[in-house]
């Protein structure tokens, strides 16, 4: 049988891990970090052929995506969630 160590105490309002955005967490053994800054969202619309850059309007809103996933990637290894 595992054994576990459990954060939470049934309480209905949840378990708060840091208390503010400076405050600095790890995750797996990483070096501690603060809360790694917002990702962007991407606003996107779906060109009518695939003719353009990965079927959409233009070529600058692929290259948002692309972007914005490499930032969120960059975040979830600034606080150690993945590997890098």
């Amino acid at each position: 049988m595992a054994l576990y160590k459990v954060l939470g105490d049934s309480n209905p309002s949840g378990v708060k891990v840091v208390n503010a955005a400076t405050d600095l967490l790890s995750l797996y053994g990483g070096t501690p970090a603060a809360q790694p800054a917002a990702v962007t969202s991407v606003d996107t619309t779906a060109a009518s052929s695939t003719t353009n850059a990965y079927g959409y309007t233009t070529a600058a809103q692929a290259d948002a995506i692309v972007a914005s996933l490499n930032a969120t990637i960059a975040a979830l290894r600034t606080i150690g969630a993945i590997a890098t």
